[in-house]
């Protein structure tokens, strides 16, 4: 299984629930195990940077990942947060 998870920070707070919606049209992709969309509670106690969305998905494998990069809703949402964001780091891993 491939757990795949990627942080979010918008370039405005005023943008946030834009590209919350944005993010959440990947929900309605069917190509995944599993898929939440969470906003970071931000209760960190080490100060630092730290993203407003996280997205999380689990994968069989490498086909699943890849039908769900490639499906239009993926590339919709792209097209609404890209803009509206200031940093995506994304990560994939294989898990247990």
């Amino acid at each position: 299984m491939i757990r795949h998870i990627v942080f979010f920070t918008s370039k405005r707070p005023n943008d946030r629930e834009m590209i919350r919606e944005g993010l959440e049209l990947l929900k309605g992709i069917p190509d995944c195990r599993h898929l939440e969309i969470g906003s970071n509670l931000a209760n960190d106690p080490i100060p630092g940077p730290s993203p407003d969305f996280i997205v999380y998905g689990e994968f069989e494998d490498e086909a699943q990942l890849a039908a769900y990069k490639s499906h239009p809703l993926y590339q919709q949402a792209i097209q609404r947060v890209r803009p509206l964001r200031e940093l995506r780091i994304a990560a994939d891993f294989m898990a247990d």
